[in-house]
């Protein structure tokens, strides 16, 4: 009997009005992935906005990374920095099923956009220390639970608001082979990564305050895990930090 071949499919685009799981209506687009795309969307018998992620089936082999999804963000319930996960679901694309997850909608700009808006494409260090110290207080609850986020960049983080402090969001998740130790202290790592493409990258490093070369160390891992092993350490460093 000849072996069944899934379609791999790398793109959905799916148009607004489409209607998925009987019971969504697509509103547009937000972006989209390794695993998949999301798409802001309409629930219609109460007309409110959620969003939804489609999973590609060949990325999702038995719905491995849909249950992982599904599972961490309910785990991480607690943790207000991620989006809330409310239900999974399915409809057929192209003859094949495909897994949706349903979650709650946010309002916000992605932070990659958000940081271009201001004067030089780059955040003041003031501001800047506001971001790092909301992104480093929602991973330190992410780890308070035993676990790690593991895709963290401008991409993944949508801002609320901004005023006297961030409100911040973020998207996705990645299950990575490493342990969560190593995982955590990546986190670590890519919280200062963000934090120094706020502030302009390479480009504007040297002349930045020592207060923030001693936070970002030249983006050198051994010594930013050295002086931050985790993220409470870091968080109470920009507590206490001289300014």
């Amino acid at each position: 009997m000849p072996r069944l071949i899934k379609p791999k499919f790398t793109e959905f685009n799916l148009p607004a009005g489409r209607v998925i799981a009987k019971k969504y209506e697509i509103l547009s687009k937000l972006g989209g992935g390794y695993e998949g795309e999301v798409y802001k969307i309409r629930e219609i018998s109460t007309r409110i906005e959620r969003a939804a992620k489609l999973f590609y089936p060949n990325r999702n082999e038995k719905d491995r990374a849909v249950k992982f999804n599904a599972q961490k963000l309910h785990k991480l319930r607690q943790c207000q920095i991620l989006i809330q996960y409310h239900t999974k679901e399915s409809f057929v694309f192209k003859r094949t099923p495909v897994t949706v997850l349903i979650s709650e909608y946010v309002e916000g700009q992605l932070l990659s956009e958000f940081i271009k808006s201001f004067p030089g494409k780059r955040l003041t260090p003031f501001q800047a220390l506001h971001l790092l110290y909301a992104l480093t207080k929602g991973i330190e609850c992410i780890h308070s639970l035993n676990e790690y986020h593991g895709d963290l960049h401008s991409d993944n983080v949508i801002v609320n608001k901004f005023g006297l402090e961030f409100d911040l969001k973020l998207v996705d998740l990645f299950s990575a082979k490493e342990s969560k130790l190593e995982s955590r202290r990546f986190d670590i790592l890519t919280l200062i990564q963000v934090f120094h493409e706020s502030l302009g990258g390479a480009k504007h490093y040297a002349k930045h305050p020592d207060a923030i070369k001693y936070i970002c160390c030249g983006l050198k891992s051994n010594l930013i895990l050295k002086k931050f092993k985790t993220a409470g350490q870091l968080r109470r460093h920009i507590e206490s930090m001289d300014w």
